[in-house]
């Protein structure tokens, strides 16, 4: 059923001056001109089709039906206040997050914590998935994408170059005669995705000639996250971003014989739609993850 309305603006004109009974706080309250609430008044009586307010030269009071309605007014705007303020809590209150596996595994997910305990008022909601996020459609505020840093409508911040290097368990390089000593010598171990042309631009940045090798002798699996937990698990040697993998390499999980690092052009991503860049729980995730990825210090996308 369609609702009988008049303006809003004439709705609220008249909840303010009658709770102040005076046309001149009404203004200062609105940041109005006072004969600006006095025609907002003035239209909303020409649509009730009689007098709200009984004008006298020092004051004005309201009518019996005047009165009547303005207690209405003032319930329902004040219901309406408590309704947005509740929706802008909750909205603040929760930040959705949507990251792609590597990085939501061995970066975000050990360190969301600081973040939680310096905003301790804001709920972080974490989605691991490969499932590229439409924020216009879906519920999140903020992800963190893989790529070349180009997405229309959206702001994106560098925060780790994908560069690559081969990175193996110290328990397969015992099983087949100890680490690889030089590049070349890789061609000997189970080598992860070994289909995919990133290990043949490995190799020719190494300067390895590959005719003749059989290298489809390891595992093919789908995203780095994956193929770390085969490396780590003595299946292969995968190609992975070191800068993920420091605890790994620390606690002796894996190793990475080989220093040089092979750029593919792409990198991890912040991303946000840049019209909600304002927002303050985006740029408060914004401006913690930054604080940990100074952009200066890594290369733009080429």
């Amino acid at each position: 059923m369609a609702r009988s309305l008049p303006p809003l603006s004439a709705l609220r004109a008249f909840e303010v001056a009658a709770r102040h009974l005076s046309f001149t706080r009404a203004a200062e309250e609105l940041g109005m001109t006072q004969a600006a609430v006095s025609y907002q008044i003035k239209l909303l009586e020409e649509r009730v089709g009689a007098p709200l307010f009984l004008r006298g030269r020092r004051q004005v009071t309201l009518t019996p039906g005047g009165s009547r309605f303005a207690a209405e007014c003032t319930s329902s705007f004040e219901r309406l206040s408590a309704a947005y303020a509740d929706l802008c809590g909750s909205a603040a209150g929760l930040l959705a997050i949507s990251s792609v596996p590597t990085f939501a595994s061995y970066w975000l997910a050990r360190h969301l914590g600081s973040f939680q305990l310096q905003h301790p008022a804001t709920a972080v909601q974490l989605t691991s998935t490969r499932h590229i996020t439409d924020f216009e459609r879906e519920p999140v505020d903020i992800a963190i994408r893989a790529g070349t840093g180009h997405w229309p409508g959206l702001t994106a911040h560098l925060l780790v170059a994908v560069d690559y290097a081969p990175m193996l368990s110290p328990s397969l390089a015992a099983r087949l005669g100890g680490m690889p000593a030089s590049a070349a010598d890789l061609l000997r171990f189970p080598l992860v995705n070994t289909t995919h042309e990133w290990w043949d631009l490995w190799f020719s940045m190494m300067g390895v000639e590959q005719a003749g090798s059989d290298r489809r002798n390891g595992p093919t699996l789908g995203s780095q996250d994956l193929e770390a937990m085969a490396a780590i698990a003595g299946q292969g040697v995968s190609l992975l971003t070191p800068f993920f993998y420091a605890e790994e390499v620390a606690a002796g999980r894996l190793v990475q014989p080989f220093e040089p690092l092979y750029p593919i052009g792409r990198g991890y991503y912040l991303v946000y739609p840049t019209a909600r860049r304002a927002v303050p729980k985006i740029r408060a995730f914004r401006d913690w993850m930054l604080g940990h990825f100074p952009t200066s210090s890594h290369p733009e996308a080429r």
